[in-house]
C-alpha cells in the first residue's frame, strides 16, 4: 500500500515470542525486539552504547508459528514490517502514543550464529495453484532447475 512506512529492524527479542489465535483461528505471534545503537568514541577508544529502542511486533498466519516454534528471548533477529503508530489513553487520561512492527519477515541474524533451516510445507492461500495444479518449486528437490 503507497504511503506505509517500512522498515528493517536488527535487535534481540525481549521475551520468547507469544503465540495466540483469534476467534476465526489465524495465528498471530507477538514479541517485542530491543535495538540498542552503539558507536566507537576514538577518544576513549572503547564502544557506547546509545538509547534501546523497545518496538512491538506482530506477526501473522504461519509466519506466526513459524516464529514460535524457531526463535526465543536473546535471539538476535533481523525483522521487516510496516512501522504503525497508534495513540490511545491509558488509565490516568494521559495520552499515549506507541509503535508497532508488523512483520512480514522476520528470521534470526548469522553475523553471531547458525541457524538450521527447515522448510515448512505450503498452505493454501488464495495465491497457491488451484487444486490439481503443481507449481514449479524449484527446492522441492535436490536437482537443478533450469532457468527461467
Amino acid at each position: 500500500m503507497a504511503g506505509e512506512t517500512v522498515i528493517t529492524v536488527v535487535g534481540n527479542l525481549v521475551d520468547d515470542p507469544e503465540l495466540r489465535f483469534t476467534p476465526s483461528g489465524a495465528p498471530v505471534a507477538k514479541f517485542r525486539i530491543a535495538s540498542t545503537p552503539r558507536t566507537f568514541d576514538r577518544q576513549t577508544n572503547e564502544w557506547k552504547d546509545g538509547d534501546s529502542l523497545f518496538l512491538s511486533c506482530q506477526v501473522w498466519r504461519q509466519a506466526a508459528e513459524n516464529v514460535a516454534e524457531s526463535l526465543t528471548r536473546g535471539t538476535r533477529v533481523i525483522a521487516q514490517g510496516r512501522l504503525k503508530q497508534r495513540s490511545y489513553e491509558d488509565r490516568e487520561g494521559v495520552k499515549r502514543t506507541v509503535y508497532e512492527l508488523d512483520v512480514e519477515e522476520v528470521g534470526p541474524a548469522l553475523s553471531r550464529a547458525t541457524a538450521k533451516v527447515t522448510k515448512v510445507s505450503a498452505q493454501r492461500s488464495s495465491s497457491a495453484p488451484a487444486a490439481g495444479a503443481q507449481a514449479a518449486d524449484p527446492w522441492a528437490s535436490g536437482q537443478p532447475q533450469p532457468p527461467f
